[in-house]
């Protein structure tokens, strides 16, 4: 008689923590999916529910995306400032789960939008919510409660140092009753997850309904400029302290790999400390040289380095800007000599060329989502990375 016997290695990943039932994870963008990845390496791997060229404020899941945040354990968003039409199928479809809405979160640094085609020069200061400087981030607190939180409030902020009007998103919430029957845990298999395909799980979804949605543009979807600003991930100060929320909403579901999540999270907040050293030596010798943005996405990553954008052609990230906009914004390149106008991937790039027809005036791109970069482990820092290395390199000019 033979007697088979499995290899040790196998017998040894068998017991791993990695064939554990560990939490399924789903997050709404990107750089989230990246923070999400760190935290879980070697335990498991998040689901992306919009894929990095889709519009973040605007967007109609695929049944597999779904699927994925039917299925979840732990939602990690940004919040309905930057996904208001998310807000319901988080309450409809991951009800059970529990949600972590990352600028809402105390300690987490929120700024105002810019208001106008030109900015006008201030200090950054102590202008955010709440100053997290001097935070202990493994140890930071979140909402974590899955059924008595609160997605839509704001009371891990600190409003007093500035009274804006709430984040008025004209969204159409009402497109998204998807096929329940798709709704199961079946979209928790991560092996099928592919990281390669920027979030685009299963090709066979391209047949759900538009519901009038441009996955890849921004028409019909007009996401007013102003209130809080929700492009927070942009100051990696807020990815430092998220890092450990996110290992501690991992560690109270999942407890058996507590340890490895905190760990995790530490080894990632001290990448990002020298990483902010690093952009801020990068950018150091063109801080004082202007330039102008496509639209105003970047303030937090200019108020962390000091680097301040003089405006934006977009009024929002929808609206094309009219003749006048166009008018006042080649003034103010000519008027301030302006080395640099970023575009973005996403957006037309005729409406740089108006801006700088005639002029002396180099061009560049910034991506605030990350379009063109893989998922994983080092997708937030890299993002962070190229956004400071592509400024550095159009201002150097």
């Amino acid at each position: 008689m033979y007697r088979f016997t499995l290899p040790a290695a196998v017998l040894a990943a068998a017991a791993s923590p990695l064939w554990a039932d560990v939490p399924a994870v789903a997050t709404d963008i990107a750089p989230v999916h990246g923070l999400v990845s760190q935290v879980m390496e070697g335990v498991g791997t998040p689901d992306l529910i919009v894929p990095p060229r889709s519009s973040p404020h605007g967007y109609a899941m695929r049944p597999s995306e779904a699927r994925a945040l039917s299925g979840a354990d732990l939602v990690v968003w940004v919040g309905p400032s930057l996904t208001p039409w998310l807000a319901d199928p988080l309450q409809s479809l991951a009800s059970s789960a529990s949600h972590l809405a990352l600028m809402e979160q105390p300690g987490t640094r929120v700024l105002a939008f810019r208001e106008g085609a030109t900015f006008e020069p201030h200090s950054h200061g102590d202008e955010g919510h709440e100053g997290h400087e001097g935070h202990d981030h493994a140890e930071e607190g979140h909402d974590h409660d899955a059924h008595g939180h609160d997605d839509h409030g704001h009371e891990g902020h600190d409003h007093e140092e500035h009274g804006h009007e709430e984040h008025d998103e004209e969204h159409d919430h009402g497109d998204h009753d998807h096929d329940h029957e798709a709704h199961d845990h079946e979209g928790h298999d991560h092996g099928d997850h592919d990281d390669h395909g920027h979030g685009e799980k299963d090709h066979d979804d391209h047949d759900h309904e538009d519901h009038g949605h441009d996955d890849h543009g921004h028409e019909g979807h007009d996401h007013a400029h102003d209130g809080d600003d929700p492009h927070v991930w942009l100051d990696p100060r807020n990815g430092q302290l998220w890092l450990g929320q996110i290992a501690e909403a991992l560690a109270e579901l999942d407890p058996e790999n507590a340890a490895q999540y905190r760990e995790n999270a530490e080894a990632a907040q001290a990448e990002l400390a020298v990483l902010e050293e690093d952009i801020a030596e990068t950018l150091a010798p063109v801080k004082d040289r202007p330039f102008i943005v496509f639209h105003d996405a970047y303030h937090y990553f200019e108020a962390r380095f000091d680097i301040e954008a003089r405006g934006a052609i977009s009024e929002n990230d929808a609206r094309a800007p009219g003749a006048a906009r166009v008018a006042e914004l080649r003034d103010l390149v000519a008027e301030s000599g302006a080395k640099c106008v970023f575009a973005e991937p996403q957006f037309n790039p005729g409406l740089i060329a108006a801006v700088t027809e005639g002029q002396e005036t180099g061009t560049g791109t910034l991506d605030p989502i990350g379009a063109d970069l893989e998922l994983g482990v080092s997708f937030y820092p890299d993002l962070l990375r190229g956004m400071a290395q592509s400024m550095s390199d159009c201002l150097s000019d």
